[in-house]
């Protein structure tokens, strides 16, 4: 609610005017932004891997509504994959909220799998429906206005509100989580986001920070394929004769 507030009552932000110019302009194969374009492709792989490992867990092993948000971050992934890329062809304003949109479902899906496993089943449905109501609403506002605070609440409020929920203990039935590798992860990558042209040309022209951001993002994935599998183990010596 308080970052609704902000959100409505707020000053506007404008976005960057120099947003879509990156670091790295390269084509390579008839690929424009080559490598901004294909280093989405480990989005995919993780979002692959976490539905597979999931699909294969016994439905009982976890409350349903972890299982629901877990879900939810993983098919974000892959579609993450594909709004990213769409978006890095070329860039403009309109792939960019494609972008955006897409970006939306792997934030509900972690903010509710983090609120599932920290405060109530309940609480963790609420908390991932209404990310998925509010994070297109806040692209539209952008797109309509040119004002980016709400969308630049739901990424960082989003991640203020896992780190306050992560300094909870966890329920009974919780997924391990190391939601403290998560957000160093994330903190990464938007450093890297930030320092595009400064990589690009620390790097020698080889690798972006925006380049770089997509695959070490992909890498928040690896604290939560762990800890499914931490839950597929237990489940399989509770149900050894």
């Amino acid at each position: 609610v308080t970052l609704l507030l902000v959100a409505c009552l707020g000053p506007a932000l404008a976005h960057p005017g120099h947003y879509h110019q990156f670091a790295d302009q390269r084509s390579w194969l008839g690929i424009p932004c080559a490598l901004d374009v294909l280093s989405n492709l480990p989005f995919a792989v993780w979002g692959y891997i976490g539905l597979r490992t999931l699909h294969g867990t016994a439905t009982g092993s976890m409350p349903a509504a972890q299982r629901q948000m877990a879900t939810l971050f993983f098919a974000g992934l892959i579609l993450t994959a594909a709004g990213s890329s769409w978006y890095h062809w070329q860039p403009d304003d309109a792939g960019l909220a494609l972008d955006r949109l897409c970006m939306v479902v792997p934030f509900a899906g972690l903010l509710g799998l983090a609120a599932a496993g920290r405060i109530s089943e309940r609480a963790g449905l609420a908390l991932g429906v209404a990310t998925l109501l509010w994070g297109p609403i806040s692209v539209a506002v952008w797109s309509r206005t040119g004002n980016v605070l709400p969308w630049a609440l739901v990424q960082f409020g989003g991640m203020a509100l896992v780190l306050w929920l992560a300094s909870r203990p966890p329920l009974a039935g919780a997924w391990p989580v190391r939601w403290s590798v998560v957000m160093m992860i994330y903190a990464a990558a938007k450093l890297l986001e930030q320092g595009d042209h400064q990589v690009y040309q620390l790097l020698g022209h080889t690798l972006s920070g925006h380049s770089l951001k997509h695959m070490v993002a992909s890498l928040a994935a690896w604290p939560l394929w762990s800890a499914l599998r931490v839950v597929e183990a237990s489940d399989g010596v509770a149900r050894r004769p």
